[in-house]
């Protein structure tokens, strides 16, 4: 049986006095952390929490949300991270689909999630997680987990193997966000993948700033439960706080982005920190370019890259390209534009629009099967069905794999953009931007950008007769969207949008004639 809550137990069993985690000015140890993760299960089954009810936790990270992605499961429940980048009418279309009978948050969101709770009549009770006295109409976190642990049988309660553990919404190409529903055996698989592909060690230190609500950063927890492992939590990402206390502790390991590392090699203090300490930068979301890669050998002598890639339904990982195929000369250089093999518990093949297998060399879409992959979307069993057609999830990306096994992308046959580490679809943007007065057609690409990787443009035609600033149209979206999707700029179409033969708006046609008009 597969209950991964008991990694936590078997934790405090074996590095009791151990730092489990630090937060802030407070380190915790794994005996401790499984005290109070047992109190708030306790207090959370007090308050009616029930085997498939959920569980939603709205905030920065914290030691709070470390604790949460041990603690509903005990009692039979899963965890929804709600995206704290979301506009809140997001936040509550997300809690009127999975149906939350608590909510957690931090003091970054009261007012947020005072207003999902106002608009999602599932929710019986807010909790507040932070240091001081809750907001009225809310409980304490540190009340709650005050519960008597030995008044719940957590043994017969809790979930295990295929039963839900965590939900992760996504955006969709259909501008609808899908529950992803992941289960104990999903992670399991996921943990001891990882753990061999990117080859962390026993009682590491490492930092996390990825954003919890993302299972790229989320899954870490597990492996440090697993290993022993202490982590250095910060609620995000800021280089001064990463090259102050990366010494402090000693860090072993730490993930980034291509743009996190791009504004940690570049800060101006940067040479003035001892690194030395590291010695493993794991990365993915977004393509590394090779000269950020050769900065960064350079400037980390001492550290080794590793690059995975997944999506949140393969919990997350499918391939890790490892720290010996990260060479910039020599035969296996060709290699680093790649993002490696397939972990072990992973199948992954190329399928044509037939869904038939391609050979070595030829391009398709890239599809997995295996304990990794998900349980299915959340109240969407039509979506569910044809992702997992033939039962082969269909990842949506387009690439190959060499002689050697290597995958190579190509595209995103969704039409995906990746700015910044974040997934965004167009369809959410231009759903938008149609009920804009002003605007009679739209588009979204995205297009090249130093920092972000990717940037979203619009490009917007006009109603006949009407007039709009490009700031205009980025305050429409940014009302109604997380700010991370809207456009960073705006192009105003006069002339009609390029049409194929049956009427789409041909997107390659306008980035092909942005590139050119810019010489990018």
């Amino acid at each position: 049986m597969i209950r991964l809550a008991d990694t936590l137990t078997k934790a405090a069993w074996h590095w009791g006095d151990q730092p489990s985690l630090t937060f802030e000015d407070k380190t915790f140890t794994w005996a401790e952390t499984e005290t109070r993760c047992q109190g708030l299960a306790a207090g959370l089954y007090g308050l009616g929490i029930r085997p498939e009810d959920k569980v939603a936790f709205l905030g920065l990270n914290s030691h709070w949300f470390f604790e949460c992605y041990f603690v509903p499961s005990r009692i039979g429940a899963a965890l929804v991270a709600i995206n704290n980048r979301l506009a809140v009418p997001e936040m509550i279309a997300c809690a009127n689909d999975c149906r939350p009978k608590v909510l957690i948050v931090d003091d970054s969101f009261i007012d947020e999630a005072k207003a999902v709770a106002e608009n999602c009549p599932f929710i019986e009770t807010l909790i507040h997680a932070g240091h001081g006295p809750a907001p009225e109409g809310m409980l304490s976190l540190e009340d709650v987990l005050l519960a008597d642990p030995e008044s719940v049988d957590f043994d017969s309660l809790s979930s295990s193997d295929d039963d839900t553990l965590l939900i992760f919404y996504t955006g969709g190409t259909t501008g609808q966000s899908k529950g992803v529903m992941l289960s104990h055996t999903n992670i399991f698989a996921n943990t001891i993948g990882g753990i061999a592909a990117y080859g962390f060690l026993e009682g590491e230190t490492h930092m996390l700033y990825g954003p919890l609500f993302h299972l790229a950063a989320g899954a870490r927890l597990f492996w440090a439960a697993f290993l022993g492992a202490h982590t250095i939590i910060l609620p995000k990402f800021e280089v001064t706080e990463v090259l102050r206390l990366v010494p402090a502790f000693k860090v072993d390991t730490i993930q980034m982005v291509p743009t996190m590392l791009t504004m940690f090699l570049a800060h101006p203090d940067f040479a003035k920190h001892d690194l030395t300490s590291v010695r493993l930068i794991t990365y993915g979301a977004s393509p590394m370019p090779v000269a950020l890669m050769q900065k960064a050998m350079k400037l980390l002598p001492n550290a080794e890259f590793c690059q995975g890639f997944g999506m949140t339904e393969t919990s997350p990982l499918l391939t890790v390209l490892g720290t010996h195929h990260h060479a910039l000369d020599g035969p296996m250089a060709t290699k680093l534009k790649s993002v490696g093999k397939v972990v072990g518990h992973v199948d992954a093949r190329i399928v044509d629009e037939e869904d038939n297998f391609l050979a070595p060399g030829e391009t398709g879409e890239i599809v997995t099967r295996g304990p990794h992959v998900m349980k299915g979307y959340l109240n969407s069993p039509e979506m569910t069905a044809q992702a997992m057609r033939g039962g082969w999830f269909h990842t949506g990306d387009s690439g190959y794999f060499d002689e050697d096994g290597f995958l190579f992308l190509t595209g995103r046959i969704k039409d995906m953009i990746i700015s910044g580490g974040e997934n965004i679809y167009p369809i959410e943007i231009e759903n938008v931007l149609s009920l804009h007065p002003a605007v009679s057609e739209n588009a979204i690409i995205g297009l090249p950008d130093e920092h972000w990787g990717e940037a979203v443009h619009a490009v917007i035609t006009l109603v006949a007769g009407a007039s709009v600033a490009e700031q205009e149209i980025i305050d429409w979206c940014r009302e109604s969207l997380a700010h991370y999707k809207c456009p960073r700029a705006v192009t105003i179409r006069t002339e009609p949008m390029p049409l194929s033969s049956v009427n789409k708006i041909m997107k390659s046609e306008l980035r092909k004639a942005y590139l050119a008009e810019n010489k990018i």
